[in-house]
């Protein structure tokens, strides 16, 4: 039976919604709505120290950004962007239209139409979360997306701006927080409003796409960054404590667990993290959320190990264990996985070409995370011959009056009548 070598705040702490967050962000949307492009200015001064003359970068401002850059890191970008997209564009094709005949006369199908406009968040905080960029942008666009409008916080960082703008960002706009995710919503007088709105966040940024989900289209629910290894002894704990670490340092409250059949493993891993936290340049954010947010949990065998992860259903899943695969074909709830040791959830989250953006706080049990799907309405269409109406229309009469829908009935019945009476 599972047991805990070290625990962390309860689940119910980690899902306590934060009511100071909602009121503040209902009242920065309520804001928006009413005053607009003002209130945008007013919160971006506040909360950024940021009220440029226009939050739309212009061509000029863009390319100034370029030069900012050493060349390698333009290469870089580019390489990480090809990778996000060789994949996207291999979703793209496994999502094919279809029409069939499926009685005969009735013919049925389905078309995957790209949404029009999306907002694509980038974080600009502690971290400039470039990938972001390429994680949004890129596969908006792979899946036809015509008008990709990225916001991010404050003064423009010439790598993320760079980064939108090779990925194919239609406009690009100096503004964060929940002020650049209700503009991007609701719509300004100099900022259109878009259909979806994609993209990781603080927590006031997942509460306001959480609140204007319905308004817009949103990905998903996300909240901070989890992370399971899960491990046997064919590795070590200096591995463990690595990847561990490399999570925890997204912030305070970004989880860290470790799921092993091996004692010792944990113990060496426990020590490991001491010792990494003791020269790691992050360990300041890193410790905390170690110290509240890790957990070790040792298990008997694989499959009590599978059916942990399962109820942890974790947003990155590294597996680390002698037949790694055997994960990969029973667990059900998970983000992401990354298997075997050689690779990481930093390559996932940087430039692999699988997307970062993944569901949390336990939304892997009913959603998978971005992909090129999610810009992407799959519509149905349906053609049928005089003949096979009169023939459906029987079925759908009878039907119409078992529920009661006499209008329905009639849609029916006057196909019935007619169609029926020309094929005799």
């Amino acid at each position: 039976m599972a047991k805990f070598l070290k625990k962390g705040v309860s689940s119910e702490e980690v899902q306590t919604q934060d009511v100071k967050v909602r009121g503040i962000v209902e009242d920065i949307l309520q804001q928006i709505e009413s005053r607009g492009d003002a209130a945008i200015r007013e919160f971006s001064q506040k909360f950024d120290s940021w009220n440029p003359e226009s939050f739309r970068l212009s061509r000029a401002q863009i390319d100034a950004c370029y030069e900012e850059l050493e060349p390698q890191v333009i290469d870089d970008i580019r390489f990480a962007q090809e990778q996000v997209g060789n994949f996207a564009r291999i979703q793209r094709a496994s999502m094919v239209d279809v029409e069939e005949e499926t009685l005969p006369g009735v013919v049925l199908g389905h078309k995957h139409i790209p949404m029009s406009s999306v907002g694509c968040y980038v974080p600009g905080g502690k971290y400039p979360l470039v990938a972001s960029a390429h994680m949004s942008v890129v596969t908006a666009k792979v899946a036809g997306v015509k008008r990709v409008a990225p916001p991010f916080g404050g003064k423009p960082s010439p790598a993320i701006v760079v980064a939108m703008d090779l990925a194919g960002a239609d406009e690009i706009y100096c503004m964060g927080g929940v002020q650049a995710v209700g503009a991007m919503a609701v719509g300004t007088e100099t900022i259109a409003p878009v259909d979806m709105i994609v993209g990781p966040g603080n927590a006031f940024v997942a509460e306001a796409k959480r609140q204007l989900f319905g308004r817009v289209g949103i990905d998903l629910f996300a909240g901070p960054t989890e992370t399971l290894v899960i491990a046997d002894d064919s590795v070590d704990g200096e591995l463990c404590a690595t990847d561990l670490l490399g999570q925890a340092e997204h912030g305070p409250n970004s989880p860290a667990i470790l799921l092993t059949n091996s004692e010792q493993l944990a113990l060496d891993t426990m020590a490991e993290v001491e010792r990494q936290l003791t020269v790691l340049s992050t360990a300041e954010i890193a410790g905390q959320a170690w110290r509240d947010y890790g957990q070790v949990i040792l298990c008997d065998s694989y499959e009590e190990m599978v059916q942990v992860a399962d109820e942890i259903a974790s947003e990155h899943v590294q597996v680390m264990t002698r037949d790694p695969n055997y994960f990969l074909e029973n667990m059900t709830n998970y983000g992401a996985l990354f298997l075997g040791p050689e690779t990481n959830v930093s390559y996932g989250d940087k430039v692999i070409g699988t997307n970062h953006t993944l569901p949390t706080k336990k939304a892997s049990r009913y959603t998978g995370g971005l992909w090129v799907g999610k810009f992407l309405k799959t519509c149905t269409f349906q053609r049928v011959t005089p003949e096979a109406s009169a023939l459906v229309g029987e079925y759908c009469s009878r039907l119409c009056a078992v529920e009661g829908f006499a209008g329905h009935k009639e849609q029916a019945d006057i196909r019935i009548r007619r169609y029926g009476d020309q094929t005799g």
